[in-house]
């Protein structure tokens, strides 16, 4: 069975000044994730920007970061939304281009209010990219879905055979430790809390998707191999890093558009985020700058 393991950007989607994708950087951002030892990506995903994307953009990035990585590293493509026929088509694209894996997120408009209708949906985007591994993208605090993912492995996996796994974005260590464990440890869970990977490889995750990892993947590095080589004092301190820098960045409006900047300071410039999330001033860049030296980050020595 398919298994992912070690350390996933999910990586940004660069846009120039008038808001159009700019292609230009997808390259040189794929070389510095590899370079710093990146086991694969995770592409149009929440810090993608999906969400405000077309499905021929969606596409498009996708084809771009399947050329740039030119099979050094995985691709995961996310082709979740709130449109199933547009997430089967997606699905069906990602498979024909060579992806190595999917992902999809859960529908967060209408929402599914059942285990089965979760399972409903996901079935035949799955179906749509088999035998590629499909892996569900659970991350309530986005969806305002929390329906129990144990019992979605037991269902699922019974309806969608190439079911691999979870991207567990979810600070519930109690569940992630449930479905860890489920079927003999089967499935493929991955810790999608960056803030909270060490907690994640503790109760048996082999590696994480996130979006931190853009500009600071050494210190994930860090983390994980002390973890592996059982220096749990080292794991600790590097995850310290990692909480200092995520608070940093939730004190200047956090997420997506604070990671955009932190991109421009350590020179892949992704341009600004799509509206609704508004741009960040030059001197919000520079007072984002000016913390992120206080507490010694690191990716500037990247």
């Amino acid at each position: 069975m398919f298994k992912l393991s070690g350390l996933i950007p999910a990586v940004f989607t660069p846009f120039d000044k008038t808001g159009a994708i700019n292609f230009s950087q997808i390259q040189p951002y794929a070389d510095k994730l590899i370079a710093e030892g990146a086991y694969g990506v995770f592409v149009c995903g929440s810090t993608g920007e999906c969400t405000s994307m077309t499905v021929d953009e969606r596409k498009s990035v996708l084809e771009a970061w399947i050329k740039a990585v030119a099979g050094r590293i995985l691709i995961i493509a996310h082709v979740g939304g709130t449109c199933q026929a547009d997430c089967i088509e997606l699905a069906r694209h990602a498979a024909e281009v060579g992806v190595n894996a999917i992902g999809a997120v859960a529908p967060f408009y209408l929402k599914p209010g059942s285990v089965e209708e979760l399972v409903a949906f996901y079935k035949p985007i799955a179906a749509t990219c088999a035998p590629l591994p499909f892996y569900a993208y659970h991350i309530p605090s986005m969806t305002g879905i929390n329906l129990p993912m144990i019992e979605f492995l037991k269902k699922g996996s019974k309806e969608i055979p190439n079911l691999n796994g979870i991207k567990f974005t979810s600070n519930n260590f109690m569940e992630m430790i449930e479905c860890i464990r489920f079927d003999d440890g089967r499935f493929d869970i991955l810790n999608g809390f960056d803030e909270m990977l060490l907690c994640g490889m503790a109760v048996g995750a082999r590696g994480g998707v996130g979006s931190t990892y853009n500009y600071s993947l050494r210190t994930y590095q860090k983390i994980y191999n002390a973890f592996m080589a059982g220096d749990l004092e080292q794991a600790r301190a590097a995850q310290q890093e990692s909480v200092d820098i995520v608070h940093v960045i939730i004190n200047h409006g956090g997420g997506i558009r604070g990671g955009k900047a932190i991109m421009k300071l350590v020179d892949i410039d992704c341009g600004d985020c799509r509206l609704p999330l508004a741009p960040y001033t030059e001197a919000e860049i520079a007072r984002l700058d000016e913390e992120l030296r206080a507490i010694g980050f690191k990716g500037f020595e990247q």
